[in-house]
């Protein structure tokens, strides 16, 4: 497929759990895996072409090429049907996808409980890393980063960091925040860190005029039907900002709620 070095926005796609029954706490922002291959099927006979976080960025960055419908499939957290049901399409396909996990969740080593169903364990995140995924950090223990101190923010970052450096042997290049909340001083952080290019929510397509360290996404959950993920790849921005704009409203009133907190906080408040 000839590339271009356009500039149109993008649509990321936000996965989370890929399960026939996921625990309550993950149910609604999974999806069966049927619902997966029909929506995957569906970019295939779309022309899309998956690429990677990091390869969006580099292109966008360098003014590179990106194929003619460039899509990006990324899963948050790093939940074990990531591995048994999406990637077995994913390589069907042939499709890039990132996968963003929360060191502190992952079965074995550097397990520190709080996960919200079953998730990876390090073999299992290699092997993808071994069919093309891109491995992505999403903080240690998956906190409201926006409303940590300093230290613990600098913590959440670079732990997470370090232990995927240890166990894949390479850095991680990109990162998604845990619910998709930051701030000015979090994204700094990020970028400090050494990431190049971090995701947001935000439920609108990405461009290249967010900046690489708040990039946004369109979620996919257990309720979105076949027509509904069609206009999330194909539809343009204001078809996308009508389907999500009760949840685009909520966001925009508990980020006043975050910001009061994190102040209040700051002057000594509970």
């Amino acid at each position: 497929m000839t590339g271009t070095t356009r500039t149109l926005p993008v649509p990321i796609l936000m996965y989370h759990a890929v399960a026939h029954s996921p625990a309550q706490t993950a149910y609604g922002l999974s999806v069966t895996p049927e619902a997966f291959a029909d929506q995957m099927e569906l970019l295939a006979e779309l022309g899309c072409t998956p690429v990677t976080t990091a390869g969006l960025a580099h292109a966008w960055r360098t003014a590179g090429a990106l194929p003619r419908r460039p899509v990006l499939i990324t899963f948050d957290d790093g939940y074990e049907g990531v591995h048994r049901h999406a990637l077995p399409v994913l390589a069907g396909y042939g499709f890039a996808s990132t996968v963003f996990v929360t060191t502190g969740w992952l079965r074995g080593a550097h397990d520190e409980g709080g996960a919200l169903d079953t998730m990876l364990d390090w073999d299992q995140v290699r092997q993808l890393a071994a069919a093309g995924a891109e491995i992505g950090a999403h903080s240690h223990s998956h906190p409201q980063l926006d409303q940590l101190t300093d230290d613990r923010l600098r913590f959440e970052t670079m732990r997470c960091k370090e232990i995927l450096t240890e166990e894949l042997g390479r850095p991680p290049s990109s990162f998604a925040y845990p619910y998709g909340y930051s701030s000015r001083r979090v994204r700094r952080t990020v970028r400090s860190a050494g990431f190049g290019q971090a995701l947001a929510v935000g439920n609108a397509l990405a461009q290249r005029r967010q900046g690489p360290y708040a990039l946004e996404r369109v979620t996919v959950r257990r309720s979105t039907g076949l027509d509904e993920f069609e206009r999330l790849v194909a539809g343009t921005g204001r078809d996308i900002a009508r389907t999500f704009a009760a949840d685009r409203a909520l966001t925009k009133g508990y980020a006043l709620v975050r910001g009061a907190r994190r102040a209040g906080r700051a002057l000594g408040g509970p």
